[in-house]
């Protein structure tokens, strides 16, 4: 396998158990199998944080540049999304 590091990666005493039992099992190859498997996992999850963080700086962005934030009355808005719940559900109820 090219471009391949050696690691030694310290795990609970549960977590080799499973791993040893999934290889075991014959679910993977060997336990570098699913270290990598959990590490490609990991980095599409970082990724969407990522993406996340970027999304909210947008929106967060766009609130500010939209103008001068007005005052919300909450038992208004309350009253308005049961209104709209209550018209879309099949039974009106």
């Amino acid at each position: 396998m090219p471009n391949v590091e050696k690691l030694s990666v310290a795990v609970t005493t549960q977590q080799a158990a499973v791993i040893r039992e999934a290889v075991e099992a014959g679910e993977y190859a060997t336990a570098s199998e699913i270290v990598r498997e959990a590490m490609r996992d990991w980095l599409a999850k970082r990724e969407l944080r990522k993406e996340d963080v970027r999304r909210l700086q947008r929106l967060w962005d766009e609130g500010k540049a939209s103008g001068k934030p007005e005052t919300l009355d909450f038992d208004t808005l309350r009253r308005e999304a049961r209104q709209k719940l209550k018209d879309a559900s099949p039974n009106g109820r």
